[in-house]
């Protein structure tokens, strides 16, 4: 039929297959595991012994208390909970690589720190504490055992954030500014980790500690980077246009140069903006596309005049400003460039 279009097969050959197979046995060789079952007591006394520990990468704490407290039902009422991860590492303790929210649950509730409420099953133990618990229960809860998959001392900390990776983008768990803070070890992600944590960044980009929690700062900077250097670039895909970003960049990139660019930027929205990035001086919150449309388009202008000192900005309370700064469609590419452009036309007086 005119104008259909085919889609091109690829011939497997058994060169391919061979090729195939090959690739398969190498990538079996990283990762060895054996099953291991340890005791609630035991993983609890343990994790605050220090043997099970958090690393890095992972995620804060960030569960909801229904979230924690669904946890323990479940374990009360011998339900199966699925296995976590953990790697043996050469100096003898374990990595949590999945899991440690469970972890962190289970100590907080046999510490009496975690108090059972809105039960479906078990409401007469709504008010609970660990300590409230029959004594049987407690043992029994004490000694159940949780069977978790113990990755060899052999297994690269790639390869445990792969997996981490993985896990975390195979449902809805983690957000992408965590799953990325896992997935790539480069000078720039540690570059965007250090900028999150500057103080003035924080004072002039209020946000509540759970989106802080959830690594808002480090998305909000890496947007500053990835935006100012290819906004013109960016098609619709927020999240594989910074993957991109941070792959294109891994090696490459100046860091000092950035880190000051990142600085420069704040001082200069400190000075001259007065609600920083936020609406009002007393706001609780910082909108993403206002923060991108200050934070980028005064990059843009100081890349222009690096000793630009604007005229009046009584712009910032213009409709139009207001326009490019709500959120519907704020992820396509005339959204963002008009957002970003607005701000540095009129700082460059445009």
């Amino acid at each position: 039929m005119a104008g259909s279009k085919t889609k091109k097969t690829i011939e497997i050959t058994s060169e391919l297959k061979k090729l195939a197979e090959e690739q398969i046995k190498k990538q079996q060789k990283e990762t060895k595991y054996d099953l291991r079952d340890f005791t609630i007591d035991y993983i609890v006394s343990q994790f605050n012994e220090g043997l099970f520990f958090i690393p890095e990468y992972q995620r804060e704490f960030i569960w909801l208390d229904q979230h924690r407290i669904n946890f323990i039902e479940s374990i009360l009422l011998g339900l199966p909970i699925p296995m976590m991860f953990v790697a043996d590492l050469e100096d003898g303790r374990l990595e949590i690589v999945d899991g440690a929210q469970r972890i962190q649950t289970l100590e907080q509730f046999t510490n009496d720190d975690l108090v059972l409420k809105e039960l479906k099953l078990l409401p007469a133990l709504n008010g609970f504490k660990y300590s409230d618990l029959p004594t049987a229960q407690q043992r029994k809860f004490a000694t159940k055992a949780l069977r978790l998959i113990v990755l060899e001392d052999s297994t690269s900390l790639g390869r445990r954030q792969e997996i981490f990776n993985r896990i975390n983008t195979g449902a809805v768990k983690a957000k992408p500014s965590e799953v990325r803070r896992g997935s790539y070890e480069s000078p720039l992600m540690k570059l965007v980790i250090k900028c999150s944590k500057d103080k003035q960044f924080e004072k002039l980009c209020p946000m509540s500690s759970a989106l802080e929690n959830r690594r808002e700062r480090e998305e909000l900077v890496l947007r500053f980077f990835a935006y100012s250097d290819r906004y013109k670039q960016f098609r619709h895909d927020v999240q594989k246009f910074l993957d991109k970003y941070i792959e294109d960049n891994k090696s490459s990139i100046d860091v000092k140069a950035k880190e000051q660019e990142f600085k420069t930027m704040l001082q200069f929205v400190s000075r001259y903006f007065s609600s920083g990035f936020a609406k009002t001086p007393s706001a609780k919150s910082t909108p993403r596309v206002r923060f991108e449309a200050i934070s980028v388009g005064v990059n843009l202008a100081l890349r222009n005049d690096p000793n630009l000192i604007p005229g009046p900005m009584s712009w910032l309370e213009s409709p139009e400003f207001f326009s490019h700064v709500t959120t519907h469609a704020s992820n396509s590419r005339p959204k963002l460039t008009g957002r970003v452009e607005f701000v540095r036309d009129h700082l460059l007086g445009k």
